[in-house]
């Protein structure tokens, strides 16, 4: 079945971090050919390994305490930081997070 993604206009509840959630709370909220919107969920421990997107994004961390690699940026609640097209970055949990990844395309990606 595929993911149903919000509809414009469509409220969405970006809730507060359940401990059984886990992982699982990690959803893909809008995709479009110049936009994309995630609602990611990082544990504590856990790492998402260097990686680089075709767009500019923006990362709002909502709750909890991150790391961005290599440079080592942390991210608390509140906190919110852009990153331009194609910069390499990782993203080390620090304390249970949830963050808004936001990624905004010049030209659709490929798929």
């Amino acid at each position: 079945m595929a993911l149903q993604h919000a509809k414009s206009g469509e409220v969405i509840h970006l809730g507060a971090l359940a401990p059984e959630r886990g992982a699982a709370g990690t959803a893909a909220l809008v995709k479009s050919d110049r936009f994309e919107a995630i609602h990611l969920v990082v544990p504590a421990g856990s790492t998402i390994p260097p990686h680089h997107v075709a767009g500019y994004l923006t990362l709002h961390c909502l709750e909890g305490r991150v790391t961005l690699g290599p440079t080592n940026i942390a991210l608390g609640a509140g906190d919110w930081v852009y990153l331009e097209r194609g910069d390499q970055h990782s993203v080390q949990g620090i304390e249970d997070a949830r963050l808004l990844l936001t990624i905004l395309f010049d030209t659709p990606p490929t798929p």
